[in-house]
This record gives C-alpha cells, structure tokens and sequence, in this order.
C-alpha cells in the first residue's frame, strides 16, 4: 500500500478502504506524506465525493490520530456546539457564555477562518492576552473550576484533521460535505462532549449554498454522532446574509458583548435563543423549547451570562478591560448607498470576500490576521434606504479601500418592493 496507489484510486472514482484511509491518515499526521501528495488526495475527494462508510472511516481516523479526551469525571453531561461556519457568525461566542451560566459543563474546541468564514478562534485572540492554546490539564481544570473552557484545536487532539483543515484552505477544498462533516466530527468525537447542537449555515456566505445541501450534511454529521455516542441536533440557519451587524474579529467580539449584555440583533437573537433552547433540552432543562428561551433571556438580563463570559476570558488569560474599550481600526470610513428603496438581498459572500480583502482573513495559511479590520452593516434585508444614505462602515488600516466600497456595494440589491420576510431558522434536524 502507498499514498500514489490511494491518490489513483479516488482520483478514478473508487472507494477507499478503511485500511487505506488510516494509512494516508496516519502517514500525513506524522509527515511521512507530503503537503503536495495529501493536496492531491483532497482535491481527489473534493472531486470525487465519498461514501458514508469512507466518510464515517475517515472521520473515526483523524478523531484517533491524537489523544482523545474523557470528561466524564466532571459531569455526565458535557455540551459542545459548533457551527459549520458563515460571515459575521459570532454565534458561539455568546452562545457558550449563556450555557455555562446554567452550571452545564461547556468545553468547546474551535477553529480558525476557513476561506471567507470567520473562526472563533481568530476572533478570540483578538482579544490581548487571550490564549487559545492552553494545556489539555488547563482546558479540563477550567470546566471544572468556571464550567466553560474555549480552545483552539491542539496538536494532541485530532491533529490530522488541523493539518488537513489548514490545508483545504489553500488549494479552494472548503465547500466539500465529507470533507466538513469529517472535519466537524473528528474534533467533536476527540474533545470528549457527549451532546451536541450544530449550526449548519446554509446561503452564499455558507460553504452549503442551499438547503438540500445543509440537511444532507446535517442528517450525515447527526448519523455519525449517533455512531461515536454524541446525542446530536442540528440548526439549519440562513446565511444568504451575514449574521448580526459586524464582520471582522475584535468587530464581532464587540458584538458578542454587547449581545451577552441585553443589546441583541434581532437575527442574532433568533438564532442565539434557538440554539440555546436546544442545549438545554439536551442537558435535561426542560422539553418546553420556548420555555427555556424565556430562561436564556433571564440569564442575559441578570448579567450572569456576561459575567461568564468574563471569567472565561480572565480565566484564559486574556485582558477583560479591553472588553470595554475595544481598539479600532485607524480609517473608518462610511459607504453610502446609490438609489432609494428596499434592501432584498445582501449577498454574504460578497461582504466576506470584502472582510478578506481588508485583512480580516487569510488568503494562504501563513497569512498573519488584522484583528481590527472588517465591516459595520448599517443596513440588511428588509430595510428601507433612501438615496445617500450610510448602509456600512469600512474598518481599515489601510487608505486606499475603492474595491472593498465596490464589493460591499454590489452585494446590496435594492429594488421598489419590500421583500417577503427573511427567515433566520429553515430547519431542525
């Protein structure tokens, strides 16, 4: 058996064993497959497409190419959530706060930006100090100390797929079903959660353009959870525009703040007490679904959800005071619409290549991020604008930013009619 052999097999369209699946897995991991060799294997795949028995091998492989964790000591209830990525998708970052308010165990391993999506990770380190690369000792001693630890994925916790993951990055393999639903689960089954509530983004700021798509990854990701003992349930939202008002990192962290402190995007809000709703249901706080919102919002209003989410960045140690005083970007710069009328669309991933372009994500894996860099959508669907009038901000540190105006301009639809209302939820799974 050799990765050349593997490569040729998917590359005409046959299914890989297990055995040749562990064997790629196994051989990238530790460096004896080349970067260019494990490209051609995923442009392969990307191709190609596999099977749920390939998918399900692969996904059992990179989960067992490190260390897998066991938090059954703290609680037989540990909630993990995860989103399969969007523009402006800060989602998690109150969403975790609110869960571990609750006293339910929260341990989250995430990821950095994956083409024009952002990652929370990324997003996280905007904030000083913060550290997303702490001991597997520290993750477990933190849920068990404040009930929440964010992390990055660790090179001991399926350390194939962070190789892989970067990888897909840079040779256009991001909008792939095996390869997200490998890259999902894997880290999932490895960092020990054993309940699981997934955002599946769905639109043109998601990797699944459409709703079909989004309910074959969902019932996929579900199936293999159900395989590995992770009770799972997936949220299929709407990313057809970006979520909430800011896209950008230490832009969307205010965000987040804001939010865990009662000031929520309506959109945002929609999703946020979703997800949570579906959390607690899991972790056996009630099956009245608008029940437990109603307890999610008291969380919000009492400040305890804030409070977490302060303790975890302390606890983490990042800078809490620079919660209150965010740094700005050095240009911000107001673009202001063409022709009155309604807004009908605001296509995400027109504003997530504009975020790009400014410096709020990568191009190739090496790329260093501008944390304060992004966009303020004044403006989305459904609302009425008139001739001239501010429908984003531009955050830059650089001057010269006419094809970011450009791009953000034409992601905007206006026409004389107001649009059918925009759902955020399409379905659960």
């Amino acid at each position: 058996m050799n990765i050349i052999e593997i490569i040729s097999k998917k590359r005409d369209k046959k299914r890989l064993s297990k055995e040749e699946i562990e064997y790629f897995i196994k051989g990238y991991t530790k460096g004896e497959i080349t970067d260019y060799q494990a490209a051609a294997l995923v442009m392969a795949i990307y191709i190609n497409g596999m099977d749920y028995e390939e998918i399900k091998d692969l996904t059992l492989a990179m989960a067992n190419s490190g260390e897998t964790l066991d938090l059954s000591d703290i609680s037989k209830t540990i909630i993990d959530k995860h989103s399969s990525g969007g523009v402006g998708d800060k989602i998690t970052l109150i969403v975790m706060p609110i869960i571990a308010s609750f006293g339910i165990p929260v341990a989250k391993m995430s990821g950095r930006g994956l083409g024009i999506t952002g990652g929370t990770i990324d997003k996280l380190e905007s904030i000083p100090g913060y550290r997303t690369d702490i001991s597997l000792e520290e993750f477990k001693n933190n849920i068990k100390e404040i009930g929440i630890s964010l992390i990055g994925q660790t090179k001991d916790l399926a350390p194939a797929d962070k190789k892989i993951y970067a990888l897909r990055d840079t040779i256009a393999c991001t909008d792939n079903i095996p390869l997200i639903a490998s890259s999902i689960m894997s880290k999932k089954i490895a960092a020990g959660a054993n309940k699981l509530v997934l955002e599946v983004t769905c639109g043109s700021g998601a990797f699944m353009k459409n709703q079909e798509e989004a309910e074959e990854l969902s019932t996929l990701m579900k199936k293999i959870g159900e395989l590995a003992g992770i009770e799972t349930v997936c949220v299929i939202t709407n990313m057809d525009e970006p979520i909430g008002k800011a896209v950008g990192n230490s832009l969307e962290i205010e965000e987040a703040v804001q939010a865990l402190k009662g000031k929520m995007q309506e959109d945002v809000k929609q999703v946020v007490l979703t997800i949570a709703s579906y959390i607690l249901k899991l972790a056996g706080y009630g099956n009245d679904l608008e029940e437990n919102k109603r307890k999610v919002l008291e969380k919000i209003q009492s400040g305890e959800a804030y409070e977490k989410f302060t303790q975890l960045v302390e606890k983490q140690y990042g800078d809490v005071e620079y919660l209150n005083n965010i740094k700005k970007a050095k240009y911000i710069v107001p673009v202001r619409n063409e022709k009155s009328g309604y807004i009908t669309k605001l296509n995400a991933e027109q504003i997530g290549k504009a975020s790009l372009e400014l410096g709020a994500g990568r191009m190739k894996k090496e790329d260093e991020i501008d944390h304060t860099v992004g966009i303020i959508l004044e403006k989305k669907i459904g609302s009425k604008v008139d001739a001239g009038e501010t429908i984003a901000y531009i955050h830059s540190n650089k001057e010269n930013i006419d094809e970011v105006k450009q791009k953000i301009l034409s992601a905007y639809k206006i026409d004389a009619e107001k649009p059918e209302e925009y759902k955020h939820i399409l379905n659960i799974i």
